[in-house]
């Protein structure tokens, strides 16, 4: 029932983020019209590695947050992260059911928030302390006796912004010290971009993620200049430009509502290759590479 419930969940979000990033509509359209089989290789989400108070007890909106929902649907941790520069953690979660039921991995992030200037954490921590009680522990949303469907639609709710709507000047400085930090306090825990995976388009016309970069280019589609990675170490990965949303933020003066333009997400594509584990035997390349993952954070870095 885990997998079944993981792939309703990661179809409801993939719904909602395609409308919102028409980028990976045009993928799956390119694809398709040649045939092609759409598959995701991963999806992303980011977090703050703080604690609120709860009933409960302090709680971690970092990792931990996600991850305890993710393993109840049967993922497990499967390779770290660290971005010292940019005081950011990562972990990638695998299902051990992925390839029987197609499931995508999924690459958790954080943003170590203590690490930040006294007076940032401070902004951020006020900010997000507005979290409702009851949204502090996804778990209470898996209801065992819902049928798939619907325990998939109440843990599509984790995947918003839970705090109440930031205040304009707290985002833009917040964005000066950590864009990162900035798109969590609008996003929450949105997802952050879905991965095509190249392995699976299983078409002709688009055998790799060059072809498949410069045919999302020709549709007019703003694509990063670079393809970080290479075949050796395994994994190539490219990305569209992010999308610029109108987001809510409170106006400082006012106190009203009001909308400014932001960066939401980006959609990536990525290709694997066989690396050699020991003389002579060769497996697929099934992890992250840390440098390619620094260059696609900073895809979200609102252009001034």
């Amino acid at each position: 029932m885990k997998p079944e419930i993981a792939l309703n969940l990661w179809k409801l979000l993939w719904q909602e983020y395609s409308t919102r990033v028409n980028y990976a509509r045009t993928y799956q359209q390119m694809i398709n019209a040649v045939g092609g089989t759409i598959a995701n290789d991963h999806i992303a989400f980011r977090s703050l590695r703080l604690l609120v108070d709860s009933p409960q007890g302090q709680v971690n909106l970092g990792i931990d947050h996600l991850a305890q929902l993710a393993e109840a649907l049967g993922y497990v941790a499967d390779g770290e992260y660290t971005f010292a520069k940019t005081h950011l953690y990562a972990r990638h979660y695998r299902h051990p059911q992925q390839e029987e039921f197609n499931l995508p991995k999924l690459f958790i992030s954080e943003l170590i928030v203590d690490e930040l200037p006294t007076n940032i954490a401070q902004l951020i921590s006020k900010t997000v302390s507005t979290i409702p009680h009851e949204l502090t522990s996804p778990l209470t949303l898996l209801q065992e006796d819902a049928d798939i469907k619907t325990i998939a639609k109440q843990l599509q709710q984790v995947f918003t912004r839970p705090w109440q709507t930031p205040q304009h000047s707290v985002v833009e400085e917040v964005n000066q010290v950590t864009q990162y930090g900035a798109w969590v306090l609008l996003h929450g825990y949105a997802v952050n971009h879905f991965t095509g995976y190249i392995n699976r388009q299983n078409t002709p016309e688009y055998p790799d993620i060059d072809t498949t970069a410069s045919g999302l280019a020709k549709l007019g589609v703003p694509m990063k200049s670079e393809i970080e990675g290479n075949v050796a170490c395994g994994l190539r990965q490219t990305a569209t430009q992010a999308v610029t949303e109108m987001v809510t933020v409170l106006d400082d003066n006012s106190g009203e509502e009001i909308q400014i333009p932001w960066t939401y997400a980006y959609y990536e594509i990525a290709q694997r290759y066989l690396v050699e584990i020991e003389s002579g035997k060769q497996v697929l390349f099934d992890a992250f590479l840390g440098s390619n993952a620094q260059q696609l954070f900073e895809m979200t870095r609102l252009a001034k």
